[in-house]
């Protein structure tokens, strides 16, 4: 069901995110940062991963290996497949990608404003780590979130 994406998966990666967080863009006054990725370089270096079932695309994963961690950029849903549990479909996902990598704790960060899904990230087990400016949009703030791998919320 997942895959990495290649080359030729470019547009339906940028139209799933530019769908998936156009919400965001409303609430926000501007794309997030995800929007405006060049996902060429992540393609090449295995960054990428989509939902295809049959060749239908609902969803994707963007996550970054570290020696010590696995940074979550960007997790999106086609907003046809959106409230179907997906979201939490992609966390177990890359949760086990940091798992199979050895790395201790899975991290990511997120617009203070993106309230749900900073719930989201908290129902399975995330837990703020802080706060800071965002150094690419002025008057923006991220939350940095961790947890550590393969464990979730109720563990």
């Amino acid at each position: 069901m997942m895959r990495p994406a290649t080359t030729d998966d470019l547009p339906v990666v940028r139209d799933i995110t530019f769908a998936a967080y156009a919400p965001y863009t409303e609430l926000l006054g501007g794309p997030p940062l995800p929007v405006t990725e060049d996902y060429g370089p992540r393609i090449e270096r295995e960054e990428v991963w989509l939902r295809d079932d049959d060749g239908v695309m609902s969803a994707l994963a963007v996550f970054e290996r570290h020696e010590d961690h696995l940074l979550i950029f960007s997790l999106a849903v086609a907003p046809p497949f959106q409230r179907q549990g997906l979201g939490i479909e992609l966390l177990r996902f890359v949760d086990a990608q940091a798992v199979e990598w050895g790395v201790p704790e899975v991290r990511l960060y997120t617009n203070a404003r993106m309230e749900r899904n900073i719930a989201l990230y908290r129902a399975y087990g995330f837990q703020e780590t802080g706060r800071r400016p965002n150094p690419y949009r002025p008057g923006w703030m991220l939350v940095d979130m961790a947890k550590p791998a393969g464990q979730m919320a109720s563990e």
